[in-house]
């Protein structure tokens, strides 16, 4: 008995952007998956943090009850932190765009948005001061200046770090998006 989705050999024909018939475009997505340096971060933050619930549980038996509950809520924002951090990036839905941060989430609605566009421009490094050359999509709203706004996407941060096809796929689903569900 063949079990296709066990093999390696099927055919992939299907396109990944195309909307399944139950998929709900009303709710929040990002239209891309996570990198690899944003997913690894989180998991060595989550491999850690199990580390830390079994040193508070062990406190937790060996030593007093509120020094392993100490230990346990350290364990618990280790948690918080990986899961936020998996949250980051760009979401859309019909309702607007949210860019998704680790300390502020910024929503804007579709008829306040002039336009999204792929530009060259010094971007950050994986978020860290130093600035390299590469692409950056960017968000201009009604009556602002084009580098109002942090961008959106950049070829170099943790999901899209070495991946430049994987940006620029993403950035064209951002730019449908806005397309299709802006003023534009």
């Amino acid at each position: 008995m063949p079990l296709p989705f066990l093999t390696a050999d099927r055919a992939f024909d299907t396109a990944d952007d195309v909307a399944l018939p139950f998929d709900d475009r009303d709710r929040w997505r990002r239209p891309y998956r996570p990198g690899p340096w944003r997913v690894g971060v989180a998991a060595i933050w989550l491999l850690l943090a199990s580390y830390v619930l079994f040193a508070a549980v062990v406190i937790a038996l060996t030593g007093t009850p509120a020094e392993g509950g100490v230990v346990f809520g350290v364990a618990l924002v280790m948690i918080a932190v990986a899961l936020r951090m998996l949250r980051m990036g760009v979401w859309v839905s019909t309702r607007g765009l949210r860019q998704v941060g680790f300390f502020r989430t910024r929503t804007m609605s579709w008829d306040r948005v002039a336009a999204v566009r792929t530009v060259q421009q010094p971007v950050r490094w994986l978020g860290l001061p130093r600035a390299v050359q590469g692409q950056a999509l960017t968000l201009v709203r009604d009556g602002r200046a084009a580098g109002d706004l942090p961008p959106l996407l950049t070829t170099h941060n943790a999901d899209f770090l070495a991946r430049i096809e994987a940006f620029d796929r993403a950035a064209d689903a951002v730019e449908a998006w806005a397309a299709e569900y802006g003023r534009g």
